[in-house]
C-alpha cells in the first residue's frame, strides 16, 4: 500500500508557502506546471481517531489538512477520462510536516522524505463511499483547539483529482488500497502538545486527533 501525497495543489496554500522557499532564485515562481509528488510510508498511518505523540526530532510540526481518496482496483497508464473509475471513496487526512527539518534539507538541495515520512503523520479518517459527493466541488475545514484554521473546496486545486490519478499513474502502477492525499488549502501552521484538530468535510465531523 503506497501512501501519495501531492505538494502545493491550491493556489493559496502556494503563495503562503514562497515567502519560506528562500532556496528558489530570485523571481522564481513557486506555481507547479505539473503536480509534485512525494510518498510516505504505510507506519506513517494514524488511525481511528488515535493521538499523535510529538517527536523528538523537530520543535515545528505543522498540520495540514487534505481530502483523500482510495484506489479500489489496479491501474497503469490510465488516461484521465477513465481515472474516476479507479477510486470509489473519501475521507479526511492530516499530512504532518517537520517544517524545520523540511527547510533544512531543501536549503541543502536534499531529499526531504524524513520531513514527511515519520511515523504517525498521515492521520486519516474513516472513509464513506464517494457516491452523491461531487469530488471536484467538496467543502472541508480544520479546527485548530475550537478555532477554524483551514478552509478550502476541491474545486480551487491546481490539479483536480483524475488528474492526480492519471499522472500518477504514468510513473506507478495503482494498486487496490493505495491512498492519495489531494493537497492541503492555505492556513497550514504549528501544533503544540496538548491541541486538538478536528476535521469537517461537508460539514460533518470526520477526524479528531489530540497532540501528546
Amino acid at each position: 500500500m503506497k501512501i501519495i501525497c501531492i505538494a502545493k495543489n491550491y493556489p493559496a496554500h502556494a503563495a503562503e508557502m514562497r515567502p519560506r522557499e528562500t532556496f528558489l532564485p530570485e523571481g522564481q515562481s513557486n506555481i507547479p506546471t505539473e503536480p509534485v509528488i512525494f510518498l510516505k510510508p504505510d507506519s506513517a498511518l494514524l488511525l481511528k481517531h488515535q493521538p499523535f505523540f510529538y517527536p523528538d526530532f523537530s520543535h515545528d510540526i505543522n498540520y495540514e489538512l487534505e481530502v483523500v481518496v482510495r484506489i479500489c482496483r489496479v491501474g497503469k497508464s490510465i488516461e484521465p477520462r477513465f481515472a474516476h473509475r479507479y477510486y470509489d471513496s473519501l475521507a479526511l487526512g492530516i499530512d504532518f510536516t517537520a517544517r524545520d527539518l523540511q527547510g533544512q534539507f531543501k536549503a541543502k538541495g536534499q531529499p526531504w522524505a524524513l520531513a514527511k515520512g515519520f511515523d504517525g503523520s498521515a492521520v486519516l479518517s474513516e472513509f464513506i463511499p464517494l457516491e452523491g459527493h461531487d469530488i471536484n466541488n467538496l467543502e472541508f475545514h480544520l479546527m485548530h483547539n475550537g478555532k477554524e484554521v483551514q478552509h478550502g473546496n476541491t474545486r480551487d486545486m491546481f490539479f483536480p483529482t483524475d488528474t492526480i490519478v492519471s499522472y500518477v499513474s504514468q510513473f506507478m502502477t495503482l494498486r487496490t488500497g493505495d491512498l492519495i492525499y489531494t493537497g492541503t488549502p492555505a492556513g497550514v501552521g504549528p501544533v503544540q502538545v496538548g491541541d486538538l484538530l478536528e476535521g469537517y468535510l461537508e460539514g460533518n465531523k470526520m477526524l479528531e486527533c489530540r497532540i501528546k
